[in-house]
């Protein structure tokens, strides 16, 4: 029997991610750059904090952010270890609400703000609608998570960002799964002046056939869709129960394992 292991769409080995928080005005020029060069990212967002100097109003959020992914990051941006859980339940639910008026959509991930949590708020969080939540403490390499509400990034972007994207770019080995994962706030480049790093970062790695390009949530739901397949016990057939395809390497080749159908791996 051969093995059967999970790929990304088209039967790709990486995929990358990239994560921004508070919705400032230096956003737009991080989209535009994103958008050049077919780069994802989900942006972390202060509903309460809005149309501040300095900050993004909401009713610009559906436009500026089409094609990524808006998630919440507490309204007014609280160290929330240190809040009620009645303040929690406020800050995240009400986060939500504002944001999905203004998008249109369901906002189901979450940072959290100054990287505070514990474990009280990762486990209310799925109650609050959150299925994953990253954190700042980056590992510096290429695995997945194995906590959706405790998600680790490989880096902030001031920590190696080029070299370790030619690590990534180079990583070939099949019998593994990549994802680089990249986090900060658009508005440390212009305090740094270093808009040339992100430009040069996107330049470099974007736009390439072997890496998938997504947001936080479509990381989520894509190994959500995996997880829910149902294989015979022989793994010679799944059937795939989700809307959406996944892809399975079968001793070395691609299968995709199209959305309400049953697909035959090998005989």
């Amino acid at each position: 029997m051969p093995n059967v292991l999970m790929v990304f769409p088209e039967g790709k080995h990486k995929v990358l991610t990239m994560s921004y928080d508070d919705g400032v005005t230096a956003d737009k020029r991080l989209v535009n750059l994103f958008n050049e060069y077919g780069v994802k990212g989900t942006f972390h967002l202060n509903s309460g904090l809005a149309g501040r100097p300095g900050r993004l109003p909401l009713e610009e959020f559906a436009e500026l952010y089409k094609g990524h992914e808006v998630a919440a990051h507490t309204m007014n941006h609280p160290t929330i270890a240190r809040c009620s859980k009645e303040q929690i339940v406020e800050e995240v639910a009400g986060d939500r609400k504002a944001l999905e008026r203004a998008v249109g959509y369901p906002v189901r991930g979450f940072s959290y703000p100054n990287g505070s949590f514990n474990q009280q708020i990762k486990e209310m969080l799925p109650y609050l609608g959150i299925e994953y939540a990253r954190t700042v403490n980056s590992h510096g390499d290429f695995r997945m998570p194995d906590d959706f509400l405790e998600w680790n990034p490989t880096c902030h972007h001031n920590g190696n960002l080029l070299e370790l994207a030619e690590v990534f770019k180079k990583a070939d080995k099949r019998q593994y799964v990549y994802m680089m994962y990249v986090w900060g706030h658009s508005y440390e480049f212009d305090q740094k002046e270093n808009w040339d790093l992100i430009e040069r970062f996107c330049q470099s790695i974007g736009g390439r056939d072997d890496i998938w390009y997504a947001t936080n949530i479509d990381i989520v739901d894509y190994l959500k869709a995996y997880r829910l397949l149902r294989f015979s016990a022989s793994m010679d057939i799944v059937y795939n129960p989700s809307y959406g395809s996944v892809w399975l390497d079968v001793g070395g080749k691609t299968v995709e394992a199209k959305g309400g159908c049953q697909t035959v791996l090998f005989s």
